[in-house]
């Protein structure tokens, strides 16, 4: 019988199997089995051309984009750098000079 993993809220050492999850009995943390069992898949994010983007790559944006609540516009060919990806519609998290940080669909930008 192989051990559990410890729990990753408080890594305790007293967690235990119960159906298809892990369960830690100091802080009631829950997590699926699955994502231990498998690799960790790690998401790849495409611009519109389907080039591969990576954290820390310049982008440049393909159309104008509205900024929701303001009367600013995201030119197109403006220069990005992307700092990180996110979970969701929106993946790339950026910050933009003369707007700040904000969030752009992927399919709007290209590798530049």
């Amino acid at each position: 019988m192989s051990t559990p993993p410890k729990c990753p809220a408080c890594s305790s050492e007293y967690t235990y199997e119960d159906n298809e999850n892990y369960v830690c009995p100091e802080c009631a943390h829950e997590w699926p089995m699955a994502r231990e069992k498998g690799a960790a898949e790690e998401r790849v994010v495409r611009d519109a051309f389907g080039n591969e983007l990576k954290a820390g790559d310049s982008i440049t944006v393909i159309k104008d984009l509205k900024i929701k609540g303001s009367s600013s516009v995201v030119k197109v060919g403006s220069k990005i750098k992307i700092i990180r990806f996110a979970a969701g519609d929106h993946d790339i998290d950026c910050k933009i000079d003369g707007i700040g940080a904000m969030q752009l669909k992927s399919e709007f930008v290209k590798k530049a």
